[in-house]
């Protein structure tokens, strides 16, 4: 994420004195502006894992090889992270944040009930699901960016800290409520229903954004793209222990992330669970990374950041081999919590140490080459998965690829000196 100072724009954003005392585990929320930000993004957030919820549903109920299609689909709909993050990241530096956002959150709104209407019309087909994630995809990609670099001017600069561990609580809370909403929507309404309640859930954060009060940016031009990217990469070879950190959330972001693609394969033939019980499996999961997105905000930093990134990341790769082989409702709802609380450490450890790491000049590409990484290699990870599915048993092929992610895990902090002196 972008820094940058809240200044003169901080000082108008806490105007009003009165500000109660917040609690220092929410203490951004005194900030109206992101008060209003962080409102309409979690109601919108809760909103697109109905969605999420109910997407993977229809294809396990509509596609005989729901496996394969899950990977499928999963590919389609993140593959845009990977292919346009990168350029996202230098259009937000060229145009007004706050317009880029209103354009791309109109644009997933318009998608969602293209998707409710095809769905209660009975018109949809696997390939127009993988065409609209794809377009979904292709508007996240482009919003990201933007998102990322206003939140620093919505916040004093003392607060900004606690603003990014506040976004990622919202998130997982997201994935609580969402996918929980999401499966009972289901049984009254129908996937359609789903898809339809998505769409409303933008109009909270288009109003968020239309009233917040948004510093004017002078914009300005930079070097060239390609020259900008090839310097960036530079950087990050250059530095040992940001190169090994990138290459730890290259290799989690590929074998491990896509296992959370295929929960509803899992929780209908694994399982034998209704989709009520798949929204509790994902909110299993989301308590686990509000409860790490917590820690995270209450301990405020950690030491020995390289041994939590380490271990506590092969850890969840071990817990997501358990979940691939039970047969337990119970047992699987523990791993979910386990996944989510120790994945939120892992990647908030990676991302803390990114930023520290970078100079002020050079974090803007290194983060945007770490979301590229993060969000953008899932999708190829998920495609794999399906592939592998198709030849040897599903639960075979995600416990195989977490095996190996935590191996090298712990591979690296044996081998990496910079990774065992990160602190």
């Amino acid at each position: 994420m972008q820094q940058s100072p809240g200044g003169e724009a901080g000082v108008e954003l806490l105007e009003d004195r009165e500000r109660r005392q917040w609690p220092a585990i929410v203490r951004a929320l005194r900030n109206p502006n992101f008060r209003l930000f962080w409102s309409g993004n979690f109601t919108s957030n809760i909103g697109t894992w109905m969605q999420n919820v109910a997407q993977g549903w229809w294809v396990v109920l509509h596609m005989k090889d729901s496996a394969f299609w899950l990977g499928v689909v999963g590919f389609f709909g993140a593959i845009p992270f990977l292919l346009f993050m990168l350029f996202g990241g230098v259009i937000a530096d060229r145009v007004d944040k706050r317009r880029l956002l209103l354009v791309t959150q109109t644009v997933m709104m318009v998608l969602a009930f293209v998707l409710a209407g095809l769905a209660y019309l009975k018109w949809l087909t696997i390939w127009e699901l993988a065409l609209l994630a794809f377009l979904n995809g292709t508007a996240l990609a482009m919003n990201n960016p933007s998102y990322q670099a206003m939140v620093p001017k919505l916040v004093v600069r003392e607060d900004l800290t606690n603003a990014i561990a506040l976004n990622s609580a919202q998130f997982n809370m997201s994935r609580i409520l969402g996918p929980t909403l999401g499966g009972y929507a289901m049984a009254l309404f129908g996937v359609a229903g789903n898809f339809f309640l998505n769409g409303l859930s933008f109009v909270a954060v288009l109003v968020a954004l239309t009233r917040i009060r948004y510093p004017e940016e002078e914009l300005v031009r930079h070097e060239g793209l390609l020259d900008s990217l090839v310097s960036g990469f530079r950087y990050v070879r250059s530095r040992p222990q940001m190169h090994v950190l990138m290459w730890m959330i290259t290799v989690s972001s590929f074998l491990t992330i896509p296992f959370l693609t295929f929960i509803p394969y899992f929780a209908k033939h694994q399982l034998l669970v209704d989709e009520s019980g798949l929204g509790w499996l994902l909110a299993a999961s989301g308590a686990g990374a509000v409860l790490g997105a917590a820690t995270v905000a209450w301990q405020g930093s950690f030491r020995h950041r390289g041994r939590i990134i380490s271990f506590c990341g092969a850890g969840v790769m071990a817990v997501v081999v358990v979940f691939c082989y039970s047969q337990s409702v119970a047992l699987s709802e523990v791993c979910m919590f386990f996944e989510g609380f120790g994945m939120i450490l892992t990647i908030s450890g990676v991302n803390v140490a990114m930023q520290t790491l970078s100079s002020d000049a050079m974090r803007g590409r290194v983060m945007s080459i770490y979301g590229t990484a993060f969000l953008g290699l899932p999708p190829l990870g998920a495609l794999l998965a399906g592939e592998l599915s198709r030849h040897i048993p599903t639960n075979h092929a995600l416990a195989a690829m977490a095996g190996v992610s935590s191996l090298a895990y712990l591979s690296f902090y044996a081998f990496s000196k910079a990774l065992r002196e990160l602190d």
